[in-house]
């Protein structure tokens, strides 16, 4: 036993008649952490999984189990790139719809400066439909 848990005996001994049920749940508070910190951390875990991934599984399941899952990963970063060279694309072609704007508000006349894209559309087709009237 541990030192502190001999004292936590030694004190439940001579005090149990003084003892209500907050020092009997503080006991077993104590207990369930000691339990908690003696559990196994770093490679003694894994090895633990590992373990129990084989008496899960099985050994010849294991090579077929790895295989689908770096699938399923090889799939996802793909699914990644392709979904990010698509916003690139997306964000390239409001960039170049925006030069647009501005080189045909410029060949028409109109300011651009503190207009957003929608307001700059307006004012073209307001400009453009003038011209034809």
């Amino acid at each position: 036993m541990e030192m502190i848990d001999v004292i936590t005996v030694r004190v439940i001994r001579k005090y149990h008649q003084h003892l209500n049920l907050n020092h009997i749940y503080l006991v077993l508070m104590y207990g369930i952490h000691n339990a908690i910190l003696q559990m196994p951390t770093g490679y003694e875990f894994l090895i633990i999984i590992v373990i129990i991934v084989v008496l899960f599984f099985g050994v010849k399941k294991i090579p077929e189990l790895a295989r689908s899952f770096g699938k399923a990963t090889a799939e996802y970063e793909k699914a990644r790139i392709e979904a990010k060279k698509e916003l690139d694309q997306i964000r390239g072609k409001d960039k170049v719809g925006r030069e647009k704007l501005e080189e045909i508000a410029e060949s028409l006349g109109i300011d651009y400066t503190n207009k957003n894209d929608d307001d700059l559309r307006k004012a073209i087709e307001g400009a453009v439909n003038k011209e034809k009237s």
